[in-house]
């Protein structure tokens, strides 16, 4: 017979008033297993903590999003949002899927010509774009989305000079009745300046305007928002026809579609909170379907989606380092996961699951991450079995900006593994090292000696 772990007994405060309106917590069991290969196996052999990427995963989700738009509207493209997760190997997932690009910087452009993608098959969105990267976007071939006045004066200009016409797009920013209103990035439709933009691209003989763009939100709940915003998109492309005879070939609805990751503030988790991808899906095809576009001159429906695609896909896997109760009784656990790797803790109250066998009693408690700042907690509050030193946790749902907006400070960033289809684990990313970090520094030469 086992031994009882034993846990020192504490009082706590009984709290009056009602239970909680949404019933008694439901017990859930452990997650001792991604993708076939067991949690205390991943982290032996590869750190703790650890990513781990289910590829079988990312392409589930990529074929049911693509099945539930294609079944609706004749003419679908996804592009890969690369800010998204532009780790190498998770975009060649895609881009093995059939997906293109979708880029915001000189530096996501270069990793998506590095990584094979066709010039003319890249989506370049973003405010900054230097002269370079729009020189190189042009002979490229690239869709080139025009954010502000500025970047189509530049572009005119440098057409201009080079004697070539660029394929261009305008990102519109409008009111779809979500407040508050995205209306930093692009032209506004309201007020006319999308279609003064129009006006001066259809009046420059190098600028070929091919499409139209907007994103208006992230982690958007409303699918009537999306079906607004694909009406007046309509409507800029009906204009355009019959002003200057020009067929609009694509429009280009964006991102911002929601994954199951729990909002913080949110009284209902994820799964119940968001509108299937259905939803989406049918207020979209239907606006295009039922606006003034006559059949034959149907445009491409592309989607720059990224974290419904891929944040399901990802896991983070860390140790316990401690538990001590705060001045309030409260239990603390310490994680090695700080904030510095698992930025979206500022957004999620993400799923944390032990990964071994646990007793039904349970306890609230906070998780704080390893880093000396009193802002790294990864959950302010939340109901867990006791986890002693050494025990395992798997943080849910973390593949989508954790491993772009991630950075080092204090602790060294880890590894990246992806568990391929056949169940086989591959290091796509390295951890960081003391020699990594010290090889981009220069010592001035007065500075390397000392004596203490």
């Amino acid at each position: 017979m086992d031994k009882k772990k034993y846990e020192r007994p504490v009082l706590q405060k009984l709290n009056t008033g009602l239970m909680n309106k949404f019933g008694m917590a439901t017990e859930y069991k452990p997650l001792t297993e991604i993708a076939g290969i067991r949690v205390s196996k991943l982290a032996a052999d590869f750190g703790s903590p650890v990513f781990v990427i289910d590829e079988n995963k990312i392409r589930q989700k990529y074929r049911e999003l693509h099945s539930t738009f294609t079944t609706r509207y004749p003419k679908v493209q996804f592009a890969w949002s690369y800010k998204t997760n532009y780790l190498n190997a998770v975009c060649n997932v895609f881009h093995q899927e059939g997906s293109w690009a979708e880029v915001v910087s000189g530096f996501e452009y270069s990793k998506a010509i590095s990584n094979g993608v066709p010039g003319d098959k890249i989506i370049f969105n973003g405010p900054d774009k230097n002269h370079t990267d729009l020189l190189t976007a042009i002979n490229n071939g690239s869709l080139i989305h025009i954010d502000h006045l500025d970047e189509l004066y530049s572009l005119t200009s440098i057409t201009n000079k080079i004697q070539k016409r660029a394929k261009i797009a305008i990102r519109v920013n409008m009111d779809t009745g979500i407040h508050p209103m995205w209306d930093r990035f692009g032209l506004n439709y309201e007020n006319g300046q999308a279609w003064d933009a129009i006006n001066k691209i259809m009046a420059s003989k190098n600028l070929n305007l091919v499409g139209l763009h907007c994103h208006i939100g992230t982690f958007m709940l409303s699918p009537n928002a999306y079906a607004i915003a694909a009406t007046k998109l309509s409507d800029l492309a009906v204009r355009v026809k019959q002003k200057f005879g020009k067929i609009i070939e694509y429009i280009d609805l964006g991102g911002g579609f929601p994954s199951p990751n729990n909002l913080k503030g949110s009284y209902l988790p994820g799964h119940d909170l968001i509108p299937p991808i259905d939803d989406y899906a049918e207020a979209i095809t239907t606006a295009l379907l039922n606006s003034a576009i006559s059949p034959q001159d149907l445009p491409l429906l592309i989607l720059e989606t990224g974290r419904a695609l891929i944040d399901e896909a990802g896991y983070l896997v860390g140790s316990v380092i401690a538990n001590k109760r705060l001045t309030s009784g409260k239990r603390a656990t310490i994680l090695d996961i700080g904030i510095n790797i698992l930025f979206t803790s500022f957004w999620y109250n993400h799923k944390v699951t032990p990964a071994q066998e646990f007793t039904e009693y349970r306890e609230d408690m906070e998780l704080f991450g390893p880093l000396c700042m009193n802002i790294d907690v990864i959950r302010e509050s939340i109901q867990l079995p006791s986890l002693k030193r050494g025990d395992h946790v798997v943080i849910q749902n973390v593949g989508a900006y954790n491993m772009t907006q991630w950075m080092q400070f204090i602790t060294l960033r880890p590894k990246i593994v992806m568990i391929s289809i056949d169940g086989q684990p591959f290091v796509i990313r390295d951890n960081e090292t003391l020699e990594y970090i010290n090889s981009m520094e220069n010592m001035p030469e007065h500075l390397k000696q000392f004596d203490l």
